[in-house]
């Protein structure tokens, strides 16, 4: 960074000043494209050796770009949660993205989203007929509860804040009620929540498309 520092999120930089290793930790080993304003935390857990891992056992990966703001750290306040704004973020999904995912839906295989933010984005760019297509711009897409999946079978991601659309997004995915369930057992077992925390990893039980 030529001006600033990395900018942590509220619930880190509210309990601790910034650490130099928060340049290298809080960041994805396969960040390429400045612009976002966090790291999509669900992939701070790869690091090379596990990519190399999971390269090695045939598992096809590829990669989106969100660009995460700063709404995402917002708690949903109005009343209704239809009501709630959800800022616009931008994204781009790739040719090499698109034909990666329609080919491995055609072919019976599961699609799998490391993360809120690429899960929001691949349901941006899905067309009526349920295939990916390529396609950037901003996205103001809120999932919640009532949401018709069409491209992700299996989510791997953090713990969230209560009263935040990415618990939203996760109870659309599971069911609200199971996703408390999850959620009440994380916290009996003591695991770590947000940023730098935990993962899960979500099977969507019904398959759409």
């Amino acid at each position: 960074l030529r001006c600033g520092q990395v900018p942590l999120p509220p619930y880190i930089a509210g309990k601790r000043p910034f650490d130099e290793r928060d340049r290298s930790d809080y960041q994805t080993v396969y960040a390429s494209r400045p612009g976002a304003v966090a790291a999509p935390t669900a992939g701070l857990h790869f690091d090379k050796q596990l990519l190399a891992a999971l390269d090695a056992r045939g598992v096809r990966r590829v990669t989106l770009t969100l660009h995460v703001g700063g709404g995402t750290f917002l708690p949903v306040r109005t009343d209704k949660v239809e009501d709630h704004a959800v800022e616009p973020e931008w994204g781009e999904v790739g040719e090499t993205v698109v034909e990666a995912v329609n080919t491995a839906r055609a072919g019976g295989n599961r699609v799998i989203a490391v993360g809120t933010t690429s899960l929001r984005l691949l349901e941006s760019a899905v067309t009526a007929a349920g295939e990916l297509q390529a396609w950037s711009g901003d996205t103001e897409l809120f999932v919640r509860p009532g949401h018709e999946f069409r491209i992700v079978d299996v989510l791997m991601t953090n713990f969230h804040l209560p009263r935040s659309t990415l618990f939203m997004l996760v109870c659309a995915f599971m069911g609200t009620e199971r996703m408390k369930r999850v959620y009440r057992h994380a916290m009996d077992s003591d695991y770590r929540f947000y940023s730098y925390g935990d993962a899960s990893l979500l099977f969507r039980e019904r398959a759409i498309g």
